[in-house]
Order: C-alpha cells, then sequence, then structure tokens
C-alpha cells in the first residue's frame, strides 16, 4: 500500500502539491488568531469542568455533553478524546481546539481521496478547495465543541459505506462503530439517520448475498456495547434515567410523526439554508445562478453518476436525513443547523462530483473556474473580517477578552482575597468558573497572592457580558447588587465589564 502511495503521489506531483498547500491553508485558517477570537462560552466552560476534574480529582466521566432534551445524555467520548490535549496545554484550550481543527483538514483530505475514488483527482481537489475555504465550514472546525469530530466521523463513514458496497464485508464493524459513535457521543440529531442508510444499505447487500459473517457480526457487537458502557453504567446507576427519558421523547412526546404542509415547506427551506450557507455565506444573483446551475447539472446526469457507488452512498445518505427530518417534531420543534454537521461534508463531496462531472467540456471548465472563483470571492471577504478581528470590539465577548478581564481582577486585588460574581446570559457562568480555575496556574498569573474565596469578604467583583437581548435580567441583576457593595472601579474589555466593589457593612 505505501507501495502505491508513493508511486501515485510521484507519478502526480502537481497534484498533490497543489493538495498540501489546499490542506495548509486549510489549518491556517483554522487556528489562525485562536488565542483572541476562541469562543469559549457555557458549553466549552462546562466541558473543560469536566476534563479539569478528571485531571485533578481523578472524576472519571461516564457521560457527556447534554443533548438539549431534558434527561438525556450523549456519551463521554469527546470528553475523552480532548482531555490528552488539555493534560498537554496545562488547561489552556487552544490546544484541543487546534486538535479539533486539525481532523477537520485530515476530513478535507479524506474529501479529496474519496472524490478521487468516485471519480477522478480533478474532482477530489475540488471537494478539498471547497472544504477547507468555505467560511462556514471553517467556523465548525474552529468550534470547540462535540460536533465538530463528526466531520471527519462524516467521511469515514462514507468511506465504509462505500467499501460495503463494493463487497468489503470486514468495513461493516468500523461502519456500524462510526454510526454508534457518531450518534451517541458526537452528534446532536441528524445522525441517527446514519442507522437508516446502514439498514438500507444492510437490505442492498442481501438482495446481493454479501452479508457480514460470523466474526464481524461479533466484532461489531463488542464494539457496540464497549461505546455504550459508560451510559450503560449511568443509567444503571441512575434507575434507568436515560432510557426512560428517550421512551418519552419518541413515544410520549411523539417526536416523529406525520407533518403539516406548511412544516414540510420550512423543513425545505431551512435545508436549502444549511447547505447552500456552506458553499457562499452570502447568497446574491451570482451565487443563486450557480447553485441553481449546479442543480440542473446533477439532475440532467444524475442517470450516469448514481452508476457509481459512491454517488449512491451520498444520495442515499443525504436522502434518509432529509426526509428524515420532516417527521421529525420533537425538542420544541427545534432543529439547528450544527444538528446537521454529519452531512456537511457528505453533500459538499457530492456537489463536488457534479461540478468534476462536466470539467471535461470547454464551457464545463469555464463554467467550474467561474464558480471556483466566485467562492473564494464570497467566502474570502467574510474570513478576512472574521478571522482579523481582534476580539476587543464593543460587542465582542472573546476569549483575548474573558483573559484580560481575569487578569485585571488578580492584578487589581494586590494580593488581598475577594468574591466574583458573574452574569452571562445563559444564566450559569461556567466559562468563567473554569478560567478562574485555570488562569491562575498560568505563566501570566503564578504567582498572585490574592485568591477567589467562597466566603463572603469585603472585596467584591461584579463581572457581567452585555446581554441586548434580554437587558431587563441583567438591570434586575445590577439592581440586586446596589444593596450589596458600592463600587469603586468600572473597567471594560470588548462586551465584557468589571467592577471593583467593597461591600456595605
Amino acid at each position: 500500500m505505501l507501495k502505491k502511495l508513493i508511486k501515485e503521489i510521484l507519478d502526480h506531483k502537481v497534484v498533490y502539491f497543489l493538495l498540501l498547500i489546499i490542506l495548509g491553508f486549510g489549518l491556517f485558517l483554522r487556528v489562525y488568531n485562536l488565542n483572541a477570537i476562541l469562543g469559549f462560552y457555557y458549553d466549552q466552560g462546562r466541558d473543560a469542568l469536566s476534563i479539569w476534574n478528571l485531571w485533578h480529582l481523578g472524576n472519571i466521566p461516564f457521560i457527556g455533553p447534554t443533548t438539549g432534551i431534558a434527561g438525556i445524555f450523549r456519551g463521554p467520548l469527546y470528553y475523552y478524546l480532548i482531555a490528552p490535549f488539555y493534560l498537554i496545554g496545562k488547561g489552556n484550550p487552544i490546544y484541543p481546539s487546534v486538535f479539533l481543527s486539525l481532523t477537520t483538514v485530515i476530513a478535507s483530505g479524506l474529501m479529496y481521496y474519496l472524490g478521487f475514488k468516485i471519480q477522478d483527482r480533478v474532482t477530489g481537489l475540488i471537494a478539498a478547495i471547497i472544504s477547507c475555504f468555505s467560511f462556514n465550514i471553517i467556523m465548525a472546525s474552529r468550534w470547540l465543541s462535540n460536533p465538530t469530530p463528526m466531520l471527519l466521523l462524516s467521511m469515514l463513514f462514507v468511506w465504509m459505506l462505500i467499501l460495503i458496497v463494493e463487497g468489503k464485508k470486514w468495513a461493516w464493524a468500523p461502519a456500524i462503530f462510526i454510526a454508534t459513535v457518531s450518534l451517541f457521543h458526537f452528534g446532536s440529531a441528524g445522525e441517527v439517520f446514519y442507522f437508516v442508510a446502514l439498514l438500507v444499505v444492510f437490505v442492498w447487500q442481501l438482495k446481493l448475498r454479501r452479508l457480514p459473517n460470523k466474526k464481524i457480526i461479533i466484532w461489531s457487537t463488542v464494539l457496540v456495547l464497549l461505546t455504550l458502557l459508560p451510559l450503560i453504567a449511568f443509567d444503571i446507576k441512575n434507575h434507568g434515567l436515560i432510557v426512560e427519558n428517550i421512551k418519552k421523547f419518541l413515544f410520549t412526546e411523539g417526536s416523529f410523526k406525520l407533518p403539516a404542509w406548511w412544516m414540510v415547506g420550512d423543513k425545505f427551506d431551512f435545508y436549502y439554508d444549511v447547505f447552500t450557507n456552506k458553499l457562499f455565506n452570502a447568497r446574491y444573483y451570482y451565487e443563486r445562478f450557480l447553485l441553481g446551475g449546479v442543480l440542473l447539472i446533477f439532475f440532467y446526469n444524475l442517470h450516469r453518476l448514481i452508476k457509481k457507488d459512491g454517488v449512491k452512498v451520498l444520495v442515499l445518505l443525504l436522502s434518509s436525513v432529509i426526509l428524515g427530518v420532516v417527521f421529525f417534531q420533537g425538542n420544541f420543534g427545534n432543529f439547528y443547523d450544527y444538528y446537521l454537521t454529519g452531512y456537511y461534508l457528505p453533500f459538499l463531496l457530492l456537489f463536488a462530483i457534479t461540478l468534476g462531472s462536466i470539467r471535461k467540456s470547454y464551457l464545463g471548465k469555464i463554467f467550474v473556474i467561474y464558480f471556483i472563483y466566485i467562492f473564494l470571492s464570497n467566502n474570502s471577504a467574510i474570513l478576512k473580517f472574521k478571522l482579523m478581528d481582534k476580539g476587543d470590539g464593543p460587542n465582542s465577548i472573546s476569549f483575548w477578552a474573558q483573559k484580560q478581564a481575569i487578569a485585571w481582577i488578580y492584578n487589581d486585588t494586590k494580593g488581598k482575597d475577594f468574591n466574583v460574581d458573574v452574569y452571562v446570559p445563559p444564566v450559569i457562568p461556567y466559562a468563567y468558573d473554569y478560567l478562574f480555575k485555570w488562569l491562575p496556574t498560568t505563566p501570566r498569573l503564578r504567582g498572585t497572592k490574592g485568591n477567589l474565596v467562597e466566603n463572603n469578604i469585603p472585596l467584591l467583583y461584579l463581572l457581567y457580558e452585555h446581554d441586548p437581548d434580554h437587558q431587563e435580567r441583567i438591570d434586575a441583576w445590577m439592581a440586586r447588587q446596589k444593596g450589596i457593595a458600592k463600587s469603586e472601579e468600572i473597567k471594560k474589555f470588548g462586551a465584557i465589564t468589571v467592577e471593583r466593589r467593597i461591600r456595605i457593612k
């Protein structure tokens, strides 16, 4: 295999030189300026605290991040995945963030391979360009959160499905494993339809009499059980909490049912926005023209494209979620963009295959070149605006501003112990709970003598973020503070305000 890979690269040096440049720029765009504009909020603080407790207190997590549905939890594999990088970085969230970004660049490399495998090398390069330079894919890649690994897992899942369709029975075990960890550990909601795709492939292979043997079935079962073991242990300890809430969600609350016609229209508007914004953040006349053109090309060439096993798999995977989500009405009707993270790259790969299918004709080459030009132009402006942000704007709640605010507090104490009261829009200040634990251990603040203490003492600091959507909440919070302590000094860091106060005796 290694000899074949080396020969492939040496025989097509220009292609792989271009791929290396594309992937290199893709990584740069994912990690540039992270130290200033990393999003470290409610979810990130909650996850970081769990990992802090793992390394410092030995508390091994058996559940992971919440799903947004009451009483239903993800498994802890996301925590186990990023925990080593918190350890390497001595608590710095930049390290796991860079690691997650790297996995998304690997996903782009795998997109090249699958585009090449399904069609040709140029298709692979188109897929890599789109995934590496899409503004919204970059933003998803920079997100320190459990859906981010789905970008790589989705490409691995597509690869395994293609291998199954090609007759590689051993691929069943990793395919089932990927679908299981995607749904129960990393995904949000859409990954449940990975199992629909697996079921259709199973029936397809059943007709061809190419089913997995007993050894593969045993391996698949073992992998699934190992994956679910932490959740099973948690559920046994908590008297079936998760199972009961899943039953309630699926059956009592009727989360899947026939939708009204207006809801179907809304869902397809939602699909249009979710998938096309991965190509163009802003969709003006030219962008809509190009998207419509590619759609026409896809349906015109579908009879030819669908002969490729890879296209069959991609169409099956995307159709499963598009049709399935139409019937989903749970979670109070909420269904967010990131619920479909596991489908972003499969969609872009199918899009790249459609573009690559017309490149051999003269007009096709012009269309593809023009599309890539408009794509890069459309995404470059917003990328420059976002990535050059210093995090100090009046509306910025950035990692830079958070660190500056906390550093000011510690330096302002002049060695005295202090209390802190925090207001953030999601109410629970997990991010600051973590930052107040971690930052005093860094070289920047190591050696400071003042300590954050729980018992009431005279020196009190208020730290609060602006909340324009719920000004009445912060007004009520500030009103309560008037009777507690007198303000002495106010400092602003972006959209974060810090006050030094002395308690009223």
